[in-house]
């Protein structure tokens, strides 16, 4: 397959652990926070790509300054983020995402601009994806960093070292590479690695609804001031033996201090839950949030 001429392929996908580890057979990176992307440049133009294969280049203006760092044509796989503060912010790239007008998003290039984060090159004039990852490492080194390009920076052999860093600056996680890999389109390899750095809180479930596909989505609340809030909801299949316990309520008024829907049965009880998830959002919501386990 000509990867530069038939576009409908989607990166290499990132297998997924618990832990962090150490390996001489593996590079570490860190993961950052933002929108998977495939940027096809040449010295014209520059084209973005989704991992889902939509066109984002609209969206991102600014990033057509990577078309001066190319002589020729080339793929770069990397995370298109938004920093806040010297740290990825996907709440500030998301306000970015969901914005239609044309002017508004020029406007926003230039006011809040974007970063193109790239962590590996496809093709330069030919296909690189069967050349070693650190053989597509040194030929990525030849492109210099600027406003809106950065390469990412890797160690060796020390990911559990690295994954104490990143969880204690609060970021994402990391990512492990082994160094002799090649580039998998449309795979979902055991070559890359992801390790997320995953917060776990407990919650008050304030609420329930029945979904079409035999589960249950939560309405999850934390108690401030002696009052429930709500922080988002999380899916649970109807197997779990708390759904018996649930389904028995009825209650059709909320029982939380900024949140009432119609379709939700209340609940009255403290019942708490386990909850895993990656972040906050800016209004408070858990992003990424996963059912583990009711607490007694």
């Amino acid at each position: 397959m000509n990867i530069w001429k038939n576009r409908d392929w989607q990166p290499m996908l990132l297998k997924e652990i618990d832990e962090p580890f150490d390996s001489s057979n593996y590079i570490y990176e860190m993961k950052f926070d933002g929108i998977r992307a495939i940027v096809f440049a040449t010295p014209n133009e520059v084209v973005i790509q989704s991992r889902n294969k939509q066109d984002l280049t609209y969206l991102f203006p600014e990033l057509q300054e990577i078309k001066n760092l190319v002589k020729e044509k080339v793929i770069f796989d990397g995370e298109i983020v938004a920093f806040d503060k010297d740290k990825p912010s996907f709440n500030k790239l998301q306000q970015r995402n969901r914005l239609k007008n044309k002017l508004t998003i020029k406007s926003q290039s230039v006011d809040n601009p974007v970063v193109f984060v790239c962590f590996d090159i496809l093709y330069k004039d030919e296909d690189l994806t069967n050349l070693t990852l650190l053989k597509r490492k040194r030929i990525l080194d030849k492109y210099q960093d600027n406003d809106v390009f950065i390469k990412t920076k890797y160690i060796n052999e020390e990911g559990i070292n690295l994954f104490k860093k990143v969880k204690k600056l609060g970021l994402e996680g990391i990512v492990a590479k082994d160094k002799n890999s090649t580039y998998d389109i449309n795979e979902r390899s055991n070559n890359w690695i992801k390790i997320k750095n995953i917060k776990m809180e407990d919650f008050v479930i304030g609420g329930y609804t029945n979904n079409k596909n035999n589960t249950v989505s939560l309405i999850l609340g934390e108690m401030r001031n002696n009052k429930l809030y709500y922080v988002g909801k999380v899916v649970m299949s109807k197997k779990k033996e708390i759904y018996e316990k649930l389904k028995k309520f009825k209650n059709k008024k909320s029982v939380f201090a900024d949140y009432n829907e119609e379709g939700i049965y209340y609940i009255d009880d403290k019942i708490i839950c386990e909850i895993e998830y990656l972040e906050r959002t800016k209004s408070n919501h858990l992003r990424h949030p996963v059912f583990r386990k009711i607490k007694e």
